[in-house]
């Protein structure tokens, strides 16, 4: 089973050679605007490969020295699959950790559950599934006494003197550039201290508490000098989600309000990150600009649209000076002239815009995106969560109903731990009061309730397995609201909605198991059953260990798996971006124009999701309620189709096509 078939998605549209020089000279040409060491990977699973092996033959040099090693480590999700590797190491290839001192970067303060702790959260991850010696393992302590926190930081950087200094330090990137939770505006000379949480830290972490307002006011942190004094500093981001923040940090200036800016006049640090993490780099966003292209008609339509945004000028205008004076005179001697270059690529982004995402019956389909045989088609849109399908499609789902297509729904996993408390209240006092009138001579159910409803009040411990009566409600909730979303999109028959309920998902845990074989037999089953002729995945690599992405792993898994299938072969795969960004415009090769009508039926069918409204757990660091987010990103889609020079719409859904791997 091919697990990690997402990476290709990357790997496929950036040449070898940008991130991968064939000589000293060449890396250097490539590399010039980057100010820290970086080393680009296929995969956030190749790159911690390449971390873990690292951290692996240092331990074993200070073992055969009879050293310790000292490392500080990061909590979130970034060090996840580093940890896993070194997991690996320990039980496959014996590494012993019996030598290593490991340090918490930081903890939150003030704690109310231990399950929210950091220190839990290395102990879960890593350090409990290695010889690694208890007391070697030190941490700030979320409990400690306010009036106890100064002296503690005191100690803590004497502690790291005492064994010898910090031999390696891991970072992880936060979206405002924080490394640790040094926040924009912390000073270079910054020690171990306790500081208040800003709104960014506060809405990144929310992913661990669930929710915003169960954030700690605070975190003790390692500052920016201590990070400083280790003698190896290792900076990994992964996912498109960091690329932004990945360019500033490691092309911009030096300045405090990026804060992993300051690794720039270190000698001893480097980035680590994968090929998604790093596009927006110049030598893999911009490679004209620095070395010599292998042009193709993605890298030239990405570069024409850039072109176009840095002279304000649509496709059709842009002249022979635009490009000689932009360093794209290559297209000028490949082409000939502006012209030439800009007619093919006004007509391959013509050619992406169709109002038949199923293909059009009885037309010239050529230059269309989908076929127009076989009419009507059989459709399936796999829905990671029981909302993204009308997010992030909502009005290519309701064009494909109402152009009679067979359209079946999959909502992969059952969303059920983004469901708040108060929900399952709501329902379970609207489900007692039923069972009071209408059946008061049976009092089982309405005794479930209030068991439901007491527990979450008055005994549910933050930060526990929730229990399965509790999980149960959640899930029913997010299915019943899916039910009616989807039938608002025009699927009529209840058959054609599945909740697959993916094994992966279901602990109950914001963690999650790893994709299994019985993920993808789910699938597996459920294409082979419907025999689709069209396919829409969602493609959202922002987050590499995002339930997302698990689910389209999931998903290319079963794919592949069938690929060799008649009906297969003959299948399209569709894939959609989720509700904070959209595909590049040089990777678009199917756009839908949304009507403002069909833009505000989208919103209705989004709405639907009323749990997932506002007071949803997992909201992210955007501030914009899902239908909000959903009609800025469509609408600025059209809105690009509009600066190139192509007709006005009012929002466009985008889509690019997944080919099995052969």
């Amino acid at each position: 089973m091919k697990t990690n078939l997402s990476s290709q998605i990357t790997l496929t549209r950036i040449p070898t050679r940008y991130y991968r020089a064939e000589n000293a000279f060449e890396q250097s040409v490539l590399t010039r605007f980057e100010k820290i060491p970086t080393a680009i990977y296929e995969s956030a699973d190749e790159g911690s490969c390449e971390i873990a092996g690292e951290i692996a033959w240092q331990i074993r040099e200070k073992q055969e020295a009879g050293e310790s090693f000292v490392i500080a480590l990061p909590g979130g999700r970034s060090p996840q699959s580093v940890f896993k590797e070194l997991i690996r190491l320990h039980k496959e290839e014996k590494l012993s950790f019996r030598n290593v001192i490991v340090f918490n970067l930081y903890e939150f303060y003030p704690l109310t559950s231990v399950a929210f702790s950091n220190l839990t959260y290395l102990k879960d991850y890593f350090l409990d599934h290695v010889d690694i010696h208890p007391e070697n393992i030190y941490s700030p302590d979320g409990f400690m006494p306010k009036e106890n926190i100064f002296d503690f930081c005191l100690q803590y950087e004497q502690k790291i003197k005492d064994v010898g200094g910090l031999d390696y330090i891991l970072l992880g990137i936060g979206h405002a550039g924080n490394i640790s939770f040094n926040s924009p505006g912390s000073s270079v000379n910054t020690a171990t201290r306790l500081v208040l949480l800003d709104n960014d830290s506060r809405k990144e972490a929310s992913r661990i508490f669930k929710s915003i307002e169960n954030v700690p006011a605070g975190v003790i942190t390692m500052g920016i000098s201590t990070i400083q004094k280790a003698r190896r500093i290792v900076l990994m981001a992964w996912g498109e989600g960091k690329a932004g923040i990945i360019k500033e940090a490691v092309e911009g200036k030096e300045r405090d309000s990026l804060p992993a800016s300051y690794l720039q006049n270190k000698d001893n640090a480097k980035t680590v990150i994968d090929l998604s993490a790093a596009y927006q780099l110049t030598r893999i966003s911009h490679p004209w600009l620095v070395t010599n292209c292998e042009w193709d008609n993605q890298l030239i339509r990405r570069a024409i649209v850039w072109l176009c945004r840095l002279t304000g000028k649509p496709i059709l205008k842009l002249t022979n000076k635009d490009y000689s004076e932009n360093g794209l005179g290559e297209l000028l001697a490949l082409y000939g002239s502006a012209y030439n270059v800009n007619i093919k690529i006004f007509n391959d982004i013509q050619h992406t815009i169709t109002g038949w995402p199923g293909g059009k019956p009885n037309a010239d389909d050529s230059n269309r995106p989908e076929r127009a045989c076989p009419y009507p088609k059989k459709v399936v849109i796999f829905s990671p969560h029981p909302d993204d399908d009308v997010i992030s499609m909502g009005g290519t789902f309701q064009r494909l109903c109402n152009q009679n297509h067979e359209v079946y729904v999959a909502y992969q996993t059952s969303g059920n731990i983004a469901v708040g408390d108060e929900e399952v209240i709501r329902y379970c006092e609207y489900l007692r009061d039923v069972c009071s009138r209408y059946s008061p001579a049976d009092p089982a159910v309405k005794k479930k309730a209030e068991d439901i409803i007491h527990f979450l009040r008055y005994e549910k411990v933050e930060g526990e397995k929730e229990k399965d009566d509790v999980l149960f409600m959640k899930g029913t909730i997010r299915r019943e609201e899916a039910r009616s979303a989807a039938r608002y999109a025009g699927i009529t028959s209840d058959e054609h909605i599945r909740f697959l309920d993916l094994p992966f998902y279901e602990t109950g845990m914001v963690k999650k198991k790893d994709m299994s074989e019985a993920d993808v037999k789910i699938i597996y089953e459920l294409l082979e059953e419907i025999k689709p002729d069209q396919i829409f995945v969602a493609g959202d690599l922002a987050d590499p260990h995002g339930t997302h992405k698990v689910c389209l792993d999931a998903a290319l898994a079963a794919i592949d798996k069938l690929k060799d299938e008649e009906w297969m072969k003959h299948c399209r795969i569709w894939m959609y971006r989720g509700a904070w960004a959209e595909w590049e415009m040089d990777h678009i090769e199917m756009a839908v124009p949304i009507s403002p009508e069909e833009l505000r039926s989208k919103r209705n069918a989004i709405l639907k999701h009323q749990s997932q409204a506002e007071s949803a757990p997992f909201l992210g660091d955007d501030e914009r309620l899902f239908w909000q987010r959903a009609e800025d990103r469509n609408r600025a889609t059209a809105d690009l189709y509009r600066q190139l020079g192509l007709a006005a719409y009012e929002a466009i859904e985008a889509f690019v096509q997944y080919i099995p791997l052969r």
